[in-house]
Protein backbone atom coordinates (compact mmCIF):
# COMPACT_ATOMS: atom_id res chain seq x y z
CA UNK A 1 0.00 0.00 0.00
CA UNK A 2 1.36 3.75 -0.44
CA UNK A 3 0.98 6.28 1.94
CA UNK A 4 -2.19 6.59 4.01
CA UNK A 5 -4.32 9.49 4.06
CA UNK A 6 -7.08 9.30 7.40
CA UNK A 7 -9.69 11.07 6.15
CA UNK A 8 -12.69 11.62 9.19
CA UNK A 9 -15.88 14.32 9.27
CA UNK A 10 -17.20 15.59 12.03
CA UNK A 11 -19.72 17.69 14.01
CA UNK A 12 -20.27 18.00 17.72
CA UNK A 13 -18.06 14.94 18.28
CA UNK A 14 -15.85 16.33 21.25
CA UNK A 15 -16.24 13.08 23.15
CA UNK A 16 -15.13 10.60 20.67
CA UNK A 17 -12.78 12.13 18.07
CA UNK A 18 -9.69 12.16 20.91
CA UNK A 19 -9.93 8.89 21.32
CA UNK A 20 -10.23 7.98 17.31
CA UNK A 21 -7.19 9.86 16.92
CA UNK A 22 -5.03 8.85 18.88
CA UNK A 23 -5.89 5.04 17.57
CA UNK A 24 -5.08 6.40 14.19
CA UNK A 25 -2.04 8.51 14.35
CA UNK A 26 -0.48 5.52 14.53
CA UNK A 27 -1.22 4.36 11.29
CA UNK A 28 -1.74 7.50 9.34
CA UNK A 29 0.79 9.38 7.06
CA UNK A 30 -1.90 12.15 6.58
CA UNK A 31 -5.05 13.12 8.76
CA UNK A 32 -7.65 15.07 7.33
CA UNK A 33 -10.76 16.59 9.32
CA UNK A 34 -13.80 18.20 7.58
CA UNK A 35 -15.81 19.60 10.33
CA UNK A 36 -19.24 20.97 9.18
CA UNK A 37 -19.90 23.67 11.63
CA UNK A 38 -19.47 22.39 15.40
CA UNK A 39 -20.79 24.32 18.25
CA UNK A 40 -18.87 22.60 20.57
CA UNK A 41 -14.85 21.76 21.47
CA UNK A 42 -14.31 19.55 18.13
CA UNK A 43 -12.05 21.88 16.98
CA UNK A 44 -10.04 22.81 19.47
CA UNK A 45 -9.55 18.81 20.41
CA UNK A 46 -8.63 17.98 16.55
CA UNK A 47 -6.34 20.94 16.31
CA UNK A 48 -3.98 19.51 19.53
CA UNK A 49 -3.38 16.43 17.16
CA UNK A 50 -1.42 17.06 13.80
CA UNK A 51 -4.02 17.38 11.34
CA UNK A 52 -5.36 19.52 8.50
CA UNK A 53 -8.92 20.82 10.09
CA UNK A 54 -11.17 22.34 7.61
CA UNK A 55 -14.93 23.07 7.66
CA UNK A 56 -17.23 23.14 4.94
CA UNK A 57 -20.82 23.30 4.92
CA UNK A 58 -22.62 19.69 5.25
CA UNK A 59 -24.49 18.81 1.74
CA UNK A 60 -24.31 15.29 2.42
CA UNK A 61 -22.78 12.19 3.66
CA UNK A 62 -21.48 11.06 0.55
CA UNK A 63 -20.90 14.68 -0.35
CA UNK A 64 -18.81 15.43 2.66
CA UNK A 65 -16.61 12.45 2.17
CA UNK A 66 -15.87 13.10 -0.79
CA UNK A 67 -14.59 16.30 -0.54
CA UNK A 68 -12.86 15.82 2.40
CA UNK A 69 -10.90 12.85 0.16
CA UNK A 70 -10.21 15.49 -2.29
CA UNK A 71 -8.22 17.15 0.63
CA UNK A 72 -6.19 14.40 1.38
CA UNK A 73 -2.69 14.35 0.53
CA UNK A 74 -2.39 11.02 -1.04
CA UNK A 75 -4.82 8.84 -2.77
CA UNK A 76 -5.17 6.15 -0.28
CA UNK A 77 -7.76 6.57 1.89
CA UNK A 78 -8.93 5.08 5.00
CA UNK A 79 -12.08 6.50 5.51
CA UNK A 80 -13.25 6.43 9.72
CA UNK A 81 -15.98 8.18 11.39
CA UNK A 82 -15.54 10.19 14.59
CA UNK A 83 -17.17 7.83 16.73
CA UNK A 84 -14.91 5.12 15.51
CA UNK A 85 -11.70 3.81 16.84
CA UNK A 86 -9.26 1.38 15.19
CA UNK A 87 -8.30 -1.63 17.84
CA UNK A 88 -4.51 -2.52 18.54
CA UNK A 89 -5.24 -5.73 16.49
CA UNK A 90 -6.69 -4.05 13.50
CA UNK A 91 -3.62 -1.11 13.48
CA UNK A 92 -1.44 -4.18 13.58
CA UNK A 93 -2.74 -5.35 10.21
CA UNK A 94 -2.98 -2.35 9.03
CA UNK A 95 0.97 -1.38 9.40
CA UNK A 96 1.26 -4.78 7.99
CA UNK A 97 -0.58 -4.17 5.13
CA UNK A 98 1.30 -0.81 4.27
CA UNK A 99 4.57 -2.72 4.48
CA UNK A 100 3.61 -4.99 1.79
CA UNK A 101 2.99 -1.74 -0.60
CA UNK A 102 0.20 -3.87 -2.50
CA UNK A 103 -2.06 -1.80 -4.43
CA UNK A 104 -5.10 -3.56 -2.93
CA UNK A 105 -8.75 -2.30 -1.35
CA UNK A 106 -9.52 -3.65 2.55
CA UNK A 107 -12.09 -4.04 4.62
CA UNK A 108 -12.78 -3.83 8.25
CA UNK A 109 -15.08 -5.21 10.60
CA UNK A 110 -16.97 -3.28 13.40
CA UNK A 111 -17.57 -3.89 16.67
CA UNK A 112 -20.25 -1.36 18.12
CA UNK A 113 -20.22 -0.50 21.51
CA UNK A 114 -24.46 0.59 22.59
CA UNK A 115 -24.86 2.76 25.60
CA UNK A 116 -22.25 0.76 27.29
CA UNK A 117 -22.43 -2.78 25.77
CA UNK A 118 -21.16 -4.73 22.83
CA UNK A 119 -23.55 -6.23 20.74
CA UNK A 120 -22.54 -8.95 19.02
CA UNK A 121 -25.70 -10.35 17.45
CA UNK A 122 -28.78 -8.90 15.78
CA UNK A 123 -26.81 -8.01 12.01
CA UNK A 124 -24.82 -5.89 14.04
CA UNK A 125 -21.73 -7.63 14.02
CA UNK A 126 -19.59 -8.67 11.98
CA UNK A 127 -20.31 -5.24 10.70
CA UNK A 128 -18.24 -5.46 7.44
CA UNK A 129 -17.37 -2.28 5.93
CA UNK A 130 -15.02 -1.33 2.81
CA UNK A 131 -12.78 1.52 4.21
CA UNK A 132 -9.39 1.82 2.62
CA UNK A 133 -9.51 2.55 -1.45
CA UNK A 134 -8.07 4.36 -3.79
CA UNK A 135 -9.93 8.01 -4.49
CA UNK A 136 -8.77 8.24 -8.11
CA UNK A 137 -10.99 5.14 -8.51
CA UNK A 138 -14.04 5.02 -6.19
CA UNK A 139 -15.71 7.67 -4.40
CA UNK A 140 -18.89 7.32 -1.70
CA UNK A 141 -22.75 6.89 -3.04
CA UNK A 142 -25.86 7.32 -1.45
CA UNK A 143 -27.74 9.67 0.38
CA UNK A 144 -27.65 7.64 4.02
CA UNK A 145 -25.91 4.46 5.01
CA UNK A 146 -23.18 5.44 1.85
CA UNK A 147 -21.27 3.01 0.09
CA UNK A 148 -18.16 3.36 -2.05
CA UNK A 149 -19.09 3.53 -6.37
CA UNK A 150 -17.20 0.10 -7.34
CA UNK A 151 -16.98 -1.90 -4.31
CA UNK A 152 -18.72 -4.87 -5.72
CA UNK A 153 -16.13 -4.96 -8.56
CA UNK A 154 -13.20 -4.86 -5.67
CA UNK A 155 -11.31 -8.16 -4.93
CA UNK A 156 -11.25 -6.36 -1.23
CA UNK A 157 -9.29 -8.30 1.41
CA UNK A 158 -10.42 -8.76 4.96
CA UNK A 159 -8.04 -7.17 7.91
CA UNK A 160 -8.13 -8.75 11.13
CA UNK A 161 -9.00 -7.12 14.05
CA UNK A 162 -12.24 -4.69 14.82
CA UNK A 163 -13.03 -1.31 14.47
CA UNK A 164 -15.06 0.44 17.40
CA UNK A 165 -17.65 1.55 17.01
CA UNK A 166 -19.41 3.51 19.48
CA UNK A 167 -22.51 4.35 18.37
CA UNK A 168 -25.06 5.36 21.04
CA UNK A 169 -24.65 6.54 24.73
CA UNK A 170 -28.11 6.33 25.57
CA UNK A 171 -31.51 4.65 23.72
CA UNK A 172 -33.00 8.61 23.50
CA UNK A 173 -29.96 8.96 21.00
CA UNK A 174 -30.81 6.15 19.40
CA UNK A 175 -34.46 6.94 18.83
CA UNK A 176 -33.69 10.48 17.67
CA UNK A 177 -31.17 9.07 14.74
CA UNK A 178 -33.32 6.78 13.59
CA UNK A 179 -36.03 9.36 13.37
CA UNK A 180 -33.93 11.01 11.26
CA UNK A 181 -32.38 8.46 9.05
CA UNK A 182 -35.96 7.33 8.43
CA UNK A 183 -37.39 10.48 7.50
CA UNK A 184 -33.74 10.50 4.72
CA UNK A 185 -35.26 6.67 3.49
CA UNK A 186 -38.13 7.73 2.85
CA UNK A 187 -37.69 10.82 1.00
CA UNK A 188 -34.77 8.90 -0.76
CA UNK A 189 -37.20 5.85 -1.88
CA UNK A 190 -39.72 8.38 -3.21
CA UNK A 191 -37.55 10.62 -5.54
CA UNK A 192 -36.44 7.18 -6.35
CA UNK A 193 -40.10 6.62 -7.74
CA UNK A 194 -41.00 3.72 -4.71
CA UNK A 195 -44.51 3.49 -4.25
CA UNK A 196 -46.40 3.48 -0.58
CA UNK A 197 -47.21 -0.20 -0.30
CA UNK A 198 -49.69 -0.70 2.77
CA UNK A 199 -48.47 -4.21 2.96
CA UNK A 200 -45.08 -2.45 3.62
CA UNK A 201 -46.56 -0.21 6.74
CA UNK A 202 -48.04 -3.17 8.09
CA UNK A 203 -45.97 -5.98 7.47
CA UNK A 204 -41.96 -4.94 7.22
CA UNK A 205 -41.83 -3.93 11.05
CA UNK A 206 -42.82 -7.35 12.07
CA UNK A 207 -40.39 -8.72 9.76
CA UNK A 208 -37.98 -6.50 10.75
CA UNK A 209 -37.96 -7.81 14.11
CA UNK A 210 -38.56 -11.24 13.64
CA UNK A 211 -35.27 -10.95 11.32
CA UNK A 212 -32.83 -9.59 13.81
CA UNK A 213 -34.17 -10.65 17.60
CA UNK A 214 -35.12 -14.22 16.58
CA UNK A 215 -33.50 -15.20 13.44
CA UNK A 216 -30.26 -12.96 13.76
CA UNK A 217 -30.17 -14.01 17.73
CA UNK A 218 -30.44 -10.55 18.88
CA UNK A 219 -31.81 -11.98 22.47
CA UNK A 220 -28.75 -13.02 23.58
CA UNK A 221 -27.76 -9.43 23.73
CA UNK A 222 -30.03 -8.88 26.63
CA UNK A 223 -32.01 -6.30 26.89
CA UNK A 224 -30.10 -3.85 24.87
CA UNK A 225 -30.70 -6.51 22.13
CA UNK A 226 -34.36 -6.16 22.16
CA UNK A 227 -34.12 -2.11 22.53
CA UNK A 228 -32.33 -2.08 19.33
CA UNK A 229 -34.46 -4.84 17.95
CA UNK A 230 -37.34 -2.58 18.77
CA UNK A 231 -36.47 0.62 17.59
CA UNK A 232 -35.39 -0.96 14.13
CA UNK A 233 -39.40 -1.65 14.15
CA UNK A 234 -39.96 1.76 14.63
CA UNK A 235 -37.71 2.86 12.23
CA UNK A 236 -39.36 0.93 9.62
CA UNK A 237 -42.99 1.80 9.97
CA UNK A 238 -41.47 5.48 10.53
CA UNK A 239 -39.89 4.90 6.90
CA UNK A 240 -43.07 4.07 5.08
CA UNK A 241 -45.45 5.87 7.33
CA UNK A 242 -43.12 8.88 6.28
CA UNK A 243 -42.97 7.42 2.15
CA UNK A 244 -46.98 7.59 2.18
CA UNK A 245 -47.28 11.13 3.99
CA UNK A 246 -44.96 12.14 0.90
CA UNK A 247 -46.80 10.60 -1.24
CA UNK A 248 -50.11 11.51 -0.28
CA UNK A 249 -48.99 15.25 0.47
CA UNK A 250 -47.45 15.65 -3.42
CA UNK A 251 -51.07 13.95 -4.52
CA UNK A 252 -53.33 16.75 -2.92
CA UNK A 253 -51.60 19.06 -4.08
CA UNK A 254 -51.45 17.87 -7.63
CA UNK A 255 -47.82 16.73 -8.43
CA UNK A 256 -47.30 13.85 -10.97
CA UNK A 257 -46.38 10.57 -8.74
Amino acid sequence: MYPLSVVIITFNEERNIARCLNAVKQVADDIVIVDSGSSDKTKEICESFPVNFIQNKWNGYSSQKNFANSQAKFDWILSLDADEELSPELIHSIKEAKNKKETAYYKINRLTNYCGKWIKHGGWYPDIKLRIFDRRYSQWEGAIHEYISNEKQQKATLLAGDCFHYSYYSLEEHIAQAKKFSELAAQNLYQQGEKPIPFRILFSPMIKFIKNYILQAGFLDGAYGYQISRISVQAAYWKYSKLKQLSDTNKNNGMPE
